[in-house]
């Protein structure tokens, strides 16, 4: 795949996870659940990620900072089960 045609799809991925982050946060501002407060925060650093990736010039997805980001970002949804499934109904 081209340079550029990788960097459309990776400005596609990082809207995408923006959009989802803004309706994350929209649940969250509706419910007060700290549950999607941080599907929304994960999202937005996953969308930050890809938009950052796409603007480097010969920017690797396998470089570490990319690892870190998708590490918190994973990191952030799984503390959000566990945070959800720790309360009691």
């Amino acid at each position: 795949m081209t340079n550029s045609a990788n960097a459309v799809l990776l400005g596609a991925v990082a809207m995408a996870s923006l959009v989802a982050a803004l309706f994350f946060y929209r649940f969250w501002r509706q419910t007060a659940d700290m549950f999607f407060v941080f599907f929304a925060i994960a999202f937005a650093i996953d969308a930050v990620a890809r938009f950052a990736l796409g603007l480097t010039q010969g920017g690797e997805e396998d470089e570490p900072f990319y690892y870190v980001m998708r590490l918190l970002t994973f990191g952030l949804i799984m503390v959000a089960i566990a945070h959800k499934n720790r309360r009691l109904p």
